[in-house]
């Protein structure tokens, strides 16, 4: 206990009067700028030296620089202050009356127009292959400017004299971690290999995040901002957050380059703020980038900046530099005396911890000599993750303090067992809580059907530390409203430890609901979208049985799945099927198909993980029944789903198809409902989104055996200011599906086939009221419109992490 109060003690000192030193500089040359006044609320404070420098103590949150032939600069107060400031040139002077008016320049515009026009031809992905390696190092730590008087306050506080013999932690004192140490350290080297025939591959040659003894998989193969992509501010759906400005023509490196800057939208007292928050050199030759620099509203809260090299006639990412502010220690001595007229000018010091990142990339070469040996897997591969290699890769050495950082924070690794906790966190994206040698299904703990009521239940399976080849898996779950237990037991056997390939048997008792698409390749995400798809649908069946599958991924973005089952089934609710009641043998072959081509991938000691769910993609099934082994059955099930987005000037669009066939006879579950989502007794439709589902449709009353449906989106080019930092958008939602059913007679149970087109459109505010949330309404067209309004009518809620 003492220790967490040490702590927070640590971390949460209240502010007051400080010391505060600033150094100002030139933006261009770095050269310190004399005579620069330093205003708090409009009071003086003094002007820098020769050296740019001025100390100064203050109360005041934030200060204001002023030089004669520069701009106005704001920044908050710290102990050490590093500010630049941009010159004030004719250009600039020019256009500040377009600034107050809050329009962008167009010839600036015009500019970037051709960059979004020519930038596929500036990627690198144009030339037939290449190769180059990345060096990226990311930390937390305090401002370095501020470690010399971090160091000088913990060798005077009487506080930290008194309490080190107490609270070590594990012989490691936090006067050590913060004065000798950063608080956070990770190094990764990657090779990049691109080939037109073979595609993308990227090595990660070595990696190492202090405080971890197992790496996390899908932390290390996180992508880069802006390599092979286009940078935010440059996006054409971006135009309403920034207003840009033509200022120069500048040379960098032999070329000529547009200076552009830009300013975020809420700026509002443009006298009072810097006029730019960000600048991009524009190639004028090629209209490719060369650098991009964003700036915080106060500069020394962060700034970002990216540079590109031109080489082989395209521009390849070359240097990524970060810096941002993440909080402000306050920190004060104990035991010296204080000023009783004057308590709020106890001796405090405040720091700033700050997150830092370089990426540095070298190495390049094109064209390579191409071997489909050295393109085998899935996108990422993990060549080694201890960072005994590092060295050879890293473009400047170690710091003392980042050396001291594994030693300091691996003990502490250690102490509170990081790595388990790393492990959970890192489990929760593919849906899983690892706890040691056991994964537990999260979208198993809690869900609701108009079946079986509120469910819940418990799915456990034994991970690679158990074994690395075999991993046997149970689960079990109660039902309130049907008031029936459910249960399962699988074993599942890989015949390799490189990719997902493995054999599974498995049996069952439980129940689901009629007439769905199979979901078996689906991931984490969309099973999460689809979460509500059965609030308002009672029709299920019952199911048990044994199965026996083999699951193999052919390539990177190809994977198949082959099953056969014998299994007892039986319709829960009124329902026979040709006079012959309502339970079933079947035995059947099922066999599964996802195609995802551009999506990138890394194989994990846990199996495949996706690192980036890239578009378009196919899902296919193909169920065939024999009458064979006691089956009753004798037919053909096909469904399939297309989903793709692509993005044009005219916004974002979104697309699902999908569709099914049966051919045979066969019980009404084998069948397609709708995914209605919709309940007919309600004053107003409200339902959770779902993934292949209709907002204003009443669930569990249609049925067909053929269909096609579609869902269309569109994200309107359109971005508004919502509360605080966060950004709003809207899009256009149209959905709607036909089909029919060819022997409605054969199933005795109240249900009506849909043989003309459904409709419905709706509109979608994402990051609703900046929560987490996208609030949609909905509302149905065409033939099945009613005179009732609240039944045309729904609202919906989905996670904004769902996306699309």
């Amino acid at each position: 206990m003492k220790r967490v109060l040490f702590i927070i003690f640590f971390w949460t000192f209240i502010f007051g009067y400080s010391q505060s030193k600033i150094n100002v500089t030139d933006e261009l040359n770095n050269s310190p700028i004399v005579n620069a006044k330093i205003f708090c609320n409009g009071s003086f404070l003094g002007q820098t030296n020769s050296n740019g420098i001025l100390e100064f103590k203050t109360k005041c949150k934030s200060i204001e620089i002023q030089a004669a032939n520069y701009q106005k600069e704001t920044v908050l107060v710290e102990d050490n202050i590093e500010v630049s400031l941009y010159k004030t040139t004719s250009k600039t002077t020019s256009i500040e009356t377009v600034i107050l008016q809050d329009k962008s320049d167009p010839r600036a515009l015009e500019i970037l127009k051709k960059v979004n026009k020519y930038f596929k031809d500036n990627s690198p992905k144009t030339l037939d292959s290449y190769t180059y390696k990345s060096y990226e190092k990311v930390s937390l730590d305090i401002d370095e400017d501020s470690i010399s008087q971090f160091n000088q306050f913990f060798q005077d506080s009487n506080f930290f004299k008194k309490k080190r013999a107490k609270d070590s932690l594990n012989n490691i004192s936090a006067r050590k971690i913060f004065s000798k140490s950063k608080l956070f350290l990770w190094e990764r080297a990657q090779e990049f290999l691109y080939s037109k025939k073979y595609g993308e591959k990227i090595n990660i040659l070595d990696n190492r995040i202090s405080g971890l003894k197992q790496p996390i998989y899908e932390m290390i193969a996180l992508q880069q901002s802006n390599r092979d992509k286009i940078p935010n501010q440059i996006k054409q759906e971006n135009r309403g957050l920034y207003r840009f400005f033509l200022t120069d023509t500048i040379e960098l490196d032999g070329r000529k380059n547009f200076v552009i800057r830009f300013r975020e939208v809420n700026y509002k007292k443009p006298d009072k703020k810097r006029k730019f928050n960000g600048t991009i050199y524009i190639d004028t030759e090629t209209y490719g980038i060369k650098k991009i620099e964003n700036i915080s509203k106060n500069k020394n809260d962060g700034i970002i900046t990216s540079t590109w090299i031109f080489y082989k006639d395209k521009w390849f990412l070359a240097h990524e530099k970060v810096k941002l502010r993440m909080s402000r220690m306050a920190m004060k001595e104990d035991g010296k005396e204080k000023d009783e007229e004057n308590p709020e000018k106890a001796e405090k010091r405040s720091f700033g911890t700050y997150a830092f990142l370089t990426s540095k990339y070298f190495d390049f070469q094109s064209p390579i000599e191409e071997n489909s040996k050295d393109f085998k897997g899935y996108t990422f591969s993990v060549k080694n993750a201890d960072g005994r290699s590092l060295n050879q890769y890293r473009t400047d050495p170690l710091t003392d303090r980042e050396k001291n950082t594994y030693t300091t924070i691996d003990s502490l690794g250690k102490i509170y067992n990081i790595d388990n906790k790393a492990k959970i966190l890192t489990g929760l994206i593919n849906g899983q809580i690892r706890l040691g040698i056991v994964d537990f299904a999260v979208d198993e703990i809690v869900n609701y059907n108009l079946y079986e009521g509120f469910r819940v239940g418990l799915k456990a399976k034994l991970n690679e530390n158990f074994n690395p080849y075999f991993s046997p898996d149970y689960y079990f779950a109660y039902g309130f409203k049907d008031d029936k237990w459910k249960y399962g037991i699988g074993l599942d056997m890989k015949t390799t430890l490189e990719k997902n390939s493995f054999f599974r048997i498995e049996y069952y008792n439980d129940v689901t609901a009629s007439g769905e698409f199979y979901r078996r390749l689906w991931n984490f995400k969309m099973r999460m979208m689809n979460y509500g798809n059965n609030l308002n649908n009672d029709r299920y069946y019952h199911f048990r049985g044994a199965s026996l599958s083999y699951l193999n991924d052919i390539t990177n973005g190809l994977t198949l799945v082959f099953a056969a089952k014998r299994n007892f089934e039986q319709a829960m609710f009124d329902y026979k099927f040709r006079n012959n009641g309502p339970a079933f043998e079947n035995f059947y072959t099922l066999f599964t198909l996802k195609f995802s081509p551009n999506s990138t991938n890394i194989m994990t000691p846990q199996g495949k993980s996706i690192i980036d769910q890239k578009y378009p993609e196919l899902y296919f099934n193909y169920e065939q029944s024999y009458k064979v082994l006691g089956g009753d059955f004798n037919y053909t099930r096909f469904d399939a789903l297309f989903v793709h987005n692509f993005k044009t000037i005219l916004g974002t669009t979104g697309v699902r198809l999908y569709g099914g066939l049966v051919l045979g006879e066969a019980p009404i579950w084998k069948n397609f409902t709708m995914n209605g989502l919709a309940s007919p007794g309600r004053d107003i439709n409200f339902n959770l989104t779902s993934y292949l589902g209709f907002a204003t449709l009443e669930g569990g009353k249609y049925y067909n055996d053929k269909f096609i449906a579609y869902y269309f989106t569109h994200k309107l080019p359109v971005y508004l200011k919502s509360i605080g930092q966060n950004v709003s958008s809207f899009d256009f939602v149209l959905r709607g599906t036909i089909g029919d059913m060819k022997n409605p007679e054969y199933h005795d149970f109240r249900f009506r086939k849909l043989d003309r087109l459904y409709q419905e459109v709706g509109l979608e505010w994402n990051n609703f009221l900046s929560s987490y949330f996208n609030l949609g309404v909905f509302y149905r067209v065409g033939y099945y419109t009613t005179p009732n309004f609240k039944q045309n009518f729904a609202i919906q809620f989905k996670l904004k992490l769902l996306e699309f």
